[in-house]
């Protein structure tokens, strides 16, 4: 077996055997493959695809090529959830809380932002003392004590995929379903929940620009998962604009917290009592959705969600009081409104171009190595449909950096486009996928 012979299967689209599959992941990630045979290879994948059975056995690989992480010593059936990426997207802050709240264990290893994205893990690092950087044991205490656990990955989980994605980055081959899929169950799998509902967005701030790929990509995605033996499902949902009014860092949480006091954006907490209540159907906790959907309400309502959150921020050593006072959030100093220049309705609001504006305000990266400023973003004050007058304030922005101010603020005001009223309302959650 040698890789030539690898990429000429491929490349005459003859599909590719377990061992071969497992030869050149393993050989790559040891360094013993080189990057230009690899390269050939994913170009092949990418114009010729993979069957779920290859997808399956290249997940497979990736999963076997670093640590797989054993949460059996959490009690319960344990349930993550996973987006695909969007612009103020801070649903995990309030879905985890929630289903916690209601005693299904929430075990979640989050990422950083990159690009235009936001991170979990930066937004609760803008909670001062909160440690994201948890052993196993740890992890597995907190969730088995709290029935909630938020950190980074630990240990060495699929290396492969770590190299395979840089090298896709770098061959214009991200955007192949395939690959797509088995970078994202490839780490789900290898961290060990039980049940999985993934958020697979659609839109301008999206990866997915078309409900048909969001689809095709989630088909895909569901049946991996159930491969490996795990309750999934998945909800594709609307990144035609930013979810909720804030994007970035402590803006983010700020809106968490007020979301999880019952005050919050209708879309984010519409979109994260419907998650939540799909998990506890996933857990076993309930047997009728309208059930699910009753106790996860009943717990925002009464607060104790919002509680859940507060042991959180304890248990990891954060400072609760910022959750108690939000006042205490690190907002940066130079702040600018923008307002609308004509009367009308918002047609739409370009999530990309909002959240690559929030990106260079301060709040994202443009490398892993970026410094990011916490207190960076934008707050939205208008959303799709609503009507505005000349005049009104569209969106406030917050940086440390003066000299962009103008040139950022006219990006913000580009995104917002108005005219006349939309034929149909703004739809939120588009489809799901069991």
């Amino acid at each position: 077996m040698n890789m030539y012979e690898i990429i000429e299967k491929k490349k005459l689209d003859i599909p590719l055997t377990k061992e071969e599959i497992y030869y050149f992941v393993n050989g790559y990630t040891k360094d013993e493959i080189k990057d230009y045979q690899v390269s050939a290879l994913l170009m092949a994948i990418y114009f010729n695809g993979l069957s779920l059975e290859e997808t399956y056995y290249l997940t497979e690989a990736m999963i076997n090529s670093g640590d797989v992480i054993d949460l059996s010593k959490i009690n319960g059936i344990k349930v993550d959830k996973h987006s695909t990426g969007g612009v103020g997207d801070t649903t995990t802050l309030v879905v985890g809380p929630l289903v916690a709240s209601c005693g299904v264990p929430f075990a979640k290893m989050s990422g950083r932002g990159l690009g235009h994205t936001g991170g979990t893990l930066d937004k609760l690092e803008s909670i001062k003392g909160f440690n994201v950087e948890l052993s196993i044991e740890e992890f597995i205490e907190n969730t088995n004590k709290i029935k909630i656990s938020i950190c980074g990955q630990t240990g060495e989980v699929t290396p492969a995929d770590k190299k395979l994605y840089a090298l896709r980055d770098a061959t214009a081959t991200v955007d192949n379903l395939s690959l797509i899929s088995s970078s994202i169950l490839s780490k789900k799998i290898a961290v060990g929940a039980d049940a999985l509902i993934l958020d697979v967005k659609v839109g301008s701030g999206a990866f997915m620009k078309t409900v048909e790929d969001a689809e095709k990509l989630s088909n895909m995605m569901v049946s991996l998962g159930k491969k490996f033996n795990r309750n999934t499902m998945a909800v594709i949902t609307n990144m035609n604009e930013p979810l909720g009014y804030a994007v970035g860092n402590s803006l983010e949480v700020i809106e968490a917290v007020n979301t999880l006091s019952g005050k919050g954006p209708k879309d984010l907490t519409e979109l994260c009592l419907s998650i939540s209540s799909k998990l506890l159907l996933l857990a076993g906790k309930v047997t009728r959705e309208i059930d699910a959907r009753k106790l996860v309400e009943e717990n925002l309502k009464n607060g104790a969600a919002l509680e859940k959150f507060k042991e959180l921020v304890i248990a990891q050593g954060g400072d609760v009081t910022y959750i108690e006072d939000t006042s205490k959030f690190k907002i940066s100093k130079i702040k600018k409104d923008i307002f609308a220049n004509k009367d009308g309705y918002i047609k739409s609001i370009n999530a990309l171009e909002i959240g690559e504006a929030s990106k260079n305000l301060g709040a994202g990266r443009e490398t892993k190595e970026s410094q990011i400023d916490l207190g960076a973003g934008i707050l939205l004050n208008k959303k799709i449909d609503e009507y505005v007058k000349s005049g009104d304030l569209l969106a406030t922005i917050y940086t440390e950096k003066e000299n962009i101010i103008n040139e950022i603020s006219n990006d913000v005001l580009k995104s917002f486009e108005i005219g006349e009223k939309n034929k149909d309302p703004y739809k939120l959650i588009i489809k799901e996928i069991e």
